[in-house]
């Protein structure tokens, strides 16, 4: 096998980052190019996407930016074929495009599960579909799918997110096992808290059912202390090089995974707890009349 014909990390390796216009991965497209990778910037907020290549590209490193739905395969499909055609080669894919629904499911809409398992976890698959065969023909490839922290344990008032990144789980550890033996690795991320547009309301294309004040919401944030962006891509790429299966950063929040593995049922009282928390903010902040406002 020639240098041509193995992964490259990360020095002109060519990687696609999907959710590539902010918050983690806007800061994985411009960690990505300050190492050496062509990155392809691919969000539905084309324009913000196309102002952080512009950026990148500006500083010296390479980066382009691309218009897509993840929940469009055949678009996720063709944004594979022509990067592999522009490269000739995908080292790299990061399933990370995500958004979240916030407030306890019985505010729900059925289209508030569609809204987050299209995008979540079939924007994963679709991912993986689309560069999965290219990764095979090549005998090389990394696939990198953002779960979270919350695809671990049970996370209250994030069901449906819950739901979809312990999917994002089972998917990336199970397609491990099956992708090695052709020489493709796959990583799952899960981020604890980390300081992106998704903890002020869902991300870009999310959604608020129970609105708390944003000051109530900053300071729960804050007492968790989110981590910075680009502190996050540095250490999961270290991760993503050392060919981990589950990467868990902040490290701290591997605690309540331990947790949660040791004894099921402690989690789910540490949960109970933060929940009853929860609902005494919405009592305080949220008059119920207008809880079924915020709902629909």
């Amino acid at each position: 096998m020639t240098q041509d014909d193995r992964l490259r990390t990360f020095d002109r390796a060519v990687a696609i980052i999907t959710g590539g216009a902010s918050g983690i991965g806007r800061a994985l497209g411009e960690a990505l190019a300050r190492r050496g990778a062509d990155v392809v910037l691919a969000d539905l907020q084309a324009g913000l996407a196309e102002e952080v290549a512009a950026a990148i590209r500006a500083g010296g490193g390479r980066a382009t930016a691309a218009a897509l739905d993840v929940a469009d395969f055949p678009a996720t499909e063709r944004l594979v074929r022509q990067t592999v055609g522009l490269h000739g080669r995908l080292d790299y894919v990061f399933n990370n495009a995500g958004l979240g629904v916030l407030g306890e499911v019985r505010y729900y809409d059925i289209k508030d599960w569609d809204k987050v398992f299209d995008v979540n976890l079939r924007g994963v698959v679709n991912g993986v579909q689309a560069a999965y065969p290219v990764m095979l023909r090549q005998g090389y490839g990394h696939i990198v799918n953002t779960a979270s922290a919350a695809g671990l344990f049970p996370t209250p008032t994030v069901v449906s997110y819950c739901a979809a990144k312990h999917a994002v789980v089972g998917l990336s550890t199970a397609l491990r096992v099956e992708a090695a033996a052709a020489g493709v690795r796959v990583s799952v991320l899960c981020p604890g808290a980390v300081r992106t547009p998704i903890l002020e309301g869902g991300g870009k294309y999310g959604k608020v059912l129970q609105a708390l004040p944003p000051e109530v919401m900053k300071a729960h944030w804050e007492r968790v202390r989110p981590m910075p962006a680009d502190r996050f891509a540095a250490e999961a790429l270290r991760a993503v090089a050392a060919t981990r299966a589950i990467i868990v950063i902040p490290s701290r929040w591997k605690i309540f995974w331990w947790l949660n593995r040791l004894s099921p049922a402690l989690g789910l009282y540490f949960m109970k707890k933060a929940f009853a928390q929860w609902q005494r903010a919405c009592e305080q902040h949220l008059p119920r009349s207008q809880e079924a406002e915020e709902a629909h």
